[in-house]
């Protein structure tokens, strides 16, 4: 498989923010967000084999020889990208470090069908809505495959961007399919590429609207410079 990076940092999303996490960064995506924060992961890489990706979660985990997963140091996996589901080898990977006792997510598009991972991993489901460049894209059947324990994010940059999340949060019944739904803003680019949503903003129209969503703030952009990659 071709990887881009494996680190370790805090979960900077969702409902495990500010867990220490190992995150497997697998390269390629076949969507360009407008305001994507990871295009260094669309080409390049290395290749490594499951194996190897698996050793070194363990190294950066602190798992020793004879220590479960469970009891590591850090027992959190993200599996992220670019878009994982394109890499066959994901399959396997996720088998593996559940099978060794990990808890593993995995953050996709929903642009790929998502029915062939075990069931014990979880989904963060990123829905694009208009503004993103990239509407239309979500696969509806991804619907059945969440359950009580994945997540479903929206990244809004507009207000236009709210109400597609809104509407479709509300259509489809989200907030009683999964453990959590996530309103998260875009995050001002520094170098002026895109426009951000600004927090207080968007938390006011959450409020004024009643809606059952969590406000996702991505932390490890307040922690460090928000370039900065490998965090």
């Amino acid at each position: 498989m071709i990887i881009t990076e494996i680190f370790k940092s805090i979960q900077g999303e969702g409902t495990r923010a500010g867990l220490p996490c190992i995150f497997v960064r697998l390269t390629g995506c076949n969507l360009r967000c407008t305001w994507c924060d990871t295009a260094y992961a669309f080409h390049g890489g290395k290749k490594m084999s499951v194996e190897e990706v698996l050793a070194r979660v363990d190294e950066l985990a602190g798992r020793s020889e004879g220590k479960s997963a469970v009891e590591a140091t850090v027992p959190l996996v993200e599996l992220t990208g670019g878009e994982p589901l394109l890499q066959e080898e994901v399959y396997p990977l996720s088998e593996k470090l559940l099978d060794a006792g990990y808890t593993v997510m995995i953050e996709t598009s929903g642009e790929r069908s998502a029915d062939r991972l075990p069931r014990e991993v979880i989904k963060i489901m990123d829905v694009k809505c208009p503004d993103s460049g990239e509407p239309d894209t979500f696969d509806m059947r991804n619907l059945e495959a969440l359950t009580q324990d994945d997540e479903v994010k929206f990244v809004l940059s507009t207000r236009r961007d709210y109400e597609f999340a809104r509407d479709f949060m509300l259509q489809h019944g989200l907030a009683r399919r999964v453990k959590e739904v996530l309103f998260s803003p875009v995050f001002e680019d520094p170098e002026g590429k895109w426009q951000g949503l600004e927090p207080r903003t968007l938390t006011e129209w959450i409020l004024a609207d009643g809606l059952p969503v969590r406000l996702g703030l991505q932390l490890h952009k307040f922690i460090w410079d928000p370039a900065t990659k490998g965090v």
